[in-house]
Parts: C-alpha cells; structure tokens; sequence
C-alpha cells in the first residue's frame, strides 16, 4: 500500500483482479460506518448523486454519511463487481438496516464508479431502493465491521 493517502491501490486500468479488490475496499470501508475514513478513498471535488441527493467534496461526503448511519441503524453492505473498464467500475449492492423503530430494510442498488490516476474515486453515482423486509429474513449477520471473507456474496444469497 502507498504511504502517500492520496493514492489508493489499485489503480486504473482495472483487471478484473484489480476491479474485484477495489470494491471489496469499498465494502470493508462503508462497512466501517466511519465516514471520515470512507471520505478518504474519494477526490477533494469528487462528485455523486446518491439517489436525489447531489453532492461534491469531501465535506459534503462525511456530512451526508454521518446523516445516513445515524438512520441506517446496524448497517450491513455486500457489494459485487458487475463490470469494468479502464477506470470505472459498475457494482451491484444490497445492504441490510433497521430505523430507529426497529423496522427492517433490504437496500438494493447499482452504482458507476470514475477513478482518477491515483485511484480516488471522482465520480458516484447510485440509485437504490429500500425493500421493507421482516426481521426474520435478514440474512446479513456478521458482527458489525467487515463481512467475513466466507460470508456469501449476492449471488451465493440469490440476491
């Protein structure tokens, strides 16, 4: 890994091997619910649309994640590479939360990635949608953190 933070291996031109770890990054890092460490894999100006949301910069990114892990409550993600070129990546996601009233929620979602030489992300743009599941049909139950690497991905879970 660099010691300069504002490169993050790897870098484009993304092999599938590459595309694969630089999502897997991206799973352990939002798996963190640290929205200042998860600001960091992106550009000073990077810019998103986040469903309705747009928004630019850094500041902007740890503002709008700490919004969102204090309603996403016991937040869970899998991502999965969909496809890649050059650099940018297309990934598919599902993460699993509850609100503040305990009601349960299957997130699903597509996102485009754009990464500049140094492998910061400078563009995002995600569209999700909120399933209200049960409870008892969760299936993402690995202490909070990092998904274990024997966990089943989306597609072992027919999700």
């Amino acid at each position: 890994m660099s010691s300069n933070p504002e490169v993050r291996p790897p870098l484009p031109p993304f092999t599938r091997e590459t595309a694969i770890q630089k999502v897997r990054g991206a799973e352990d890092g939002w798996n963190s619910r640290d929205p200042e460490r998860v600001a960091l894999a992106y550009t000073v100006d990077s810019a998103w649309r986040n469903r309705a949301e747009f928004v630019n910069g850094r500041e902007a990114i740890v503002a709008m994640l700490t919004r969102k892990w204090q309603k996403e409550l016991d937040y869970r993600l899998i991502k999965e590479l969909w496809a890649f070129d050059g650099n940018r990546i297309a990934v598919r996601f599902a993460y699993e939360w509850h609100d503040d009233s305990g009601n349960w929620y299957r997130s699903y979602g597509n996102e485009n990635w754009e990464f500049n030489e140094a492998g910061l992300m400078q563009r995002r743009f995600a569209c999700i949608n909120d399933a209200p599941i049960k409870e008892a049909d969760r299936k993402f139950f690995w202490p909070l953190g990092r998904r274990p690497d024997d966990h089943p991905s989306l597609s072992d879970l027919g999700l």
